[in-house]
């Protein structure tokens, strides 16, 4: 099918991506404590992912340097050219790990980045977390020497307060760089950005937000709610509130909602909710949502070949506004 979501601006940088880009946290091959989230995928499945969803019109893929200590970017950079994707056809985003680091840190690793990655240039650099040994105001500097050497292209932040990305906005628009996007949690099950300011700021400085974790982790799917069998095998993601007795009752308004509306667009559920996170807010969302299976990829890229009519996106607006 035809993406009729088509290119939107990320930030006000002069990157255009479609509003559905790939997470790539999947393909650490559990080299990590944060790979062991996910199980080993085979080469052959990491490609298979990564030529699906550059058919189904993606554009831009989301790694980090935590996953996997650079595996899942060598997975992807592998994958990218065994699809025949030279550098340039694409957007790249990854992130630095700042915990238990300073600042200088960046420009110390930012090589091992590069290599990871190569030949694909880094787009867009985050990041991850705002938990360092130096301030946003020092990473900020930082990573604007990066962008000054042609290093990296564009700068980003990951799970920043509203106050954290205020900080970060004026540090880079001081030096005449935007800060091009905040990547945060962001589904029909976790709508907080909406009430805690970082959304309202990202639309009043022209950042993008970048929603990960778009499908609450699946459950916003209803595959829970049919089959509670399969809480045994979901690993962490247990602990989470959503996930218990409670947390299932409480989300089911939605879910039957959100099934209803699939059958109503011949679609399927995860790609209603992404489709409604994706346009709800205009181009100010993009979402990042992982594939372990070539069904997942399909399912991705379809999310973006409709659109919810303003009344439908105004019901589950509804139902979902306890999650704010």
């Amino acid at each position: 099918m035809e993406t009729i979501n088509t290119l939107r601006p990320f930030g006000r940088t002069t990157m255009m991506v479609t509003p559905i880009g790939l997470g790539c946290w999947q393909f650490s091959k559990q080299n990590n404590l944060a790979g062991k989230f996910w199980p080993t995928l085979e080469d052959s499945l990491i490609d298979q992912v990564v030529s699906l969803s550059l058919a189904g019109g993606i554009n831009w893929f989301d790694t980090a340097e935590i996953y996997g200590n650079g595996a899942s970017e060598k997975a992807l950079s592998k994958a990218l050219q065994t699809a025949g994707i030279k550098p340039n056809d694409v957007m790249i985003a990854t992130k630095w790990w700042p915990l238990f680091r300073f600042a200088s840190n960046i420009a110390k690793t930012i090589d091992e980045r590069i290599k990871a990655l190569s030949p694909y240039p880094i787009d867009l650099y985050q990041v991850h977390q705002p938990y360092g040994f130096s301030n946003e105001k020092s990473e900020m500097t930082a990573m604007a020497s990066l962008l000054d050497s042609k290093l990296i292209r564009n700068i980003g932040v990951s799970n920043f307060s509203a106050k954290r990305m205020q900080n970060a906005w004026e540090t880079l628009d001081k030096k005449g760089i935007p800060l091009a996007s905040n990547q945060v949690p962001y589904s029909l099950l976790n709508r907080k950005i909406e009430t805690n300011g970082v959304m309202e700021l990202a639309k009043k400085l022209g950042i993008t937000i970048i929603a990960y974790s778009p499908l609450a982790q699946g459950m916003v799917t209803g595959k829970f709610h049919d089959n509670p069998e399969l809480l045994k095998n979901i690993g962490f993601r247990k602990y989470s509130a959503n996930f218990k007795p409670k947390g299932l009752e409480k989300s089911l308004p939605l879910v039957n909602l959100i099934k209803e509306l699939a059958v109503k667009y011949n679609v399927t559920t995860s790609q209603i909710a992404l489709n409604w996170l994706i346009n709800f807010h205009g181009e100010t969302v993009v979402a990042i949502p992982g594939a372990t299976k070539a069904s997942h990829a399909q399912e991705n890229t379809g999310s973006m070949t409709f659109r919810l009519s303003d009344e439908d996106m105004a019901r589950v607006d509804k139902e979902s506004a306890i999650y704010k």
